[in-house]
């Protein structure tokens, strides 16, 4: 199986985040994706590519013209201010406030196009995060040529981000992106799948009233988990979407045994739907040792994803988005990959 990845995607370095009421270490650091792209070299699991740049047009499909521009600009009218270090927005247009008025000062601009204060913005967040999503765009075109499988290593990740709102460490929707790029080619349906351990709610939140792009989301119940306002099991489209969205929220603490059945309606209602293609956000974080997540998976669980992946039988892109045990990373991804390339 091809890799893409730049190294331009280490640009984002974030230091700290802000998480349980305090300025701690960040966890989405560039070592996750060093790490993952080693054990795959040391592997052998296939040929590592670097993107090729698809330009601003595919980020417009999916994300609005002013949060690009936001985001384009941003470092600059930053340090305008007389800033220097990272970025964290802390205000934000909630009920009662309005939303209407587009503020002048950087801080309010911040707040209007985020959605939580735990995601820094650096000097090159937004040159990495075009970068990663060349790399979902690149794994999309693979496939679409006719590999059967390939793996972006997306890195910042995208799943939390949605039309014109970055947060949960994402910037631009790598799998949105992927996903309209193949309809923009003439897929007539794309499937999106969701491991994660977190939902990705910037992807339902996309396609949330579209009937072309089916999206499931196995994750975390937001009752008790990130990203606490959406990913609930009543949620299931609207319009011309209804019906073609679908969320598992599953209780902490959950093992493979349990996360594995849900895995399974989720599959068949991928074979259902009959997309042209299938796109895996492929969170690792459900790994028993992940610092910021609560389920049980082993590293021979990962082993078993992959398997049932690939019994669907659908050209299929893999995009990285979460997952923090940086030491057990490279291993959880690479057996996923494996597990898919057995059981083709």
């Amino acid at each position: 199986m091809k890799t893409i990845f730049s190294k331009t995607q280490l640009g984002h370095d974030p230091k700290n985040e802000i998480s349980d009421g305090e300025l701690k270490p960040a966890v989405e650091i560039p070592q996750r994706a060093e790490i993952v792209l080693g054990t795959i070299r040391d592997c052998g699991l296939g040929e590592v590519m670097e993107p090729d740049d698809f330009g601003v047009d595919p980020l417009r499909r999916v994300h609005s013209a002013d949060y690009l521009a936001f985001m384009e600009s941003f470092w600059a009218r930053w340090i305008a201010e007389g800033r220097s270090s990272e970025a964290f927005p802390f205000v934000w247009p909630v009920r009662t406030l309005r939303e209407d008025p587009v503020p002048e000062h950087i801080d309010g601009l911040l707040g209007r196009y985020s959605m939580d204060s735990g995601t820094p913005v650096g000097e090159f967040t937004f040159e990495a995060a075009k970068a990663s999503a060349n790399t979902a765009l690149t794994a999309a075109r693979l496939v679409k040529q006719g590999e059967k499988a390939a793996f972006g290593l997306c890195r910042p990740p995208g799943h939390h981000s949605g039309p014109d709102f970055f947060g949960g460490y994402c910037f631009l929707n790598n799998a949105a992106i992927a996903a309209q790029w193949f309809r923009d080619q003439g897929a007539e349906r794309v499937a999106i799948l969701d491991v994660d351990y977190h939902h990705g709610n910037g992807t339902q939140s996309i396609f949330y009233d579209r009937s072309d792009v089916l999206f499931l989301s196995i994750h975390a119940d937001p009752k008790v988990e990130y990203p606490f306002f959406l990913g609930h099991a009543d949620e299931t489209g609207e319009n011309e979407g209804a019906g073609f969205n679908q969320n598992w929220p599953l209780p902490l603490g959950t093992h493979w045994r349990e996360y594995a059945r849900a895995l399974e309606e989720a599959c068949n209602k991928v074979v259902a739907f009959k997309p042209d293609y299938l796109i895996i956000s492929l969170g690792l974080d459900c790994f028993e040792n992940d610092p910021i997540s609560g389920f049980k998976f082993k590293s021979d669980d990962f082993t078993a994803l992959g398997n049932r992946l690939a019994a669907i039988g659908l050209p299929t892109v893999f995009l990285m988005e979460g997952g923090y045990a940086v030491d057990a990373l490279g291993t959880n991804c690479v057996n996923v990959l494996r597990g898919f390339e057995a059981g083709a």
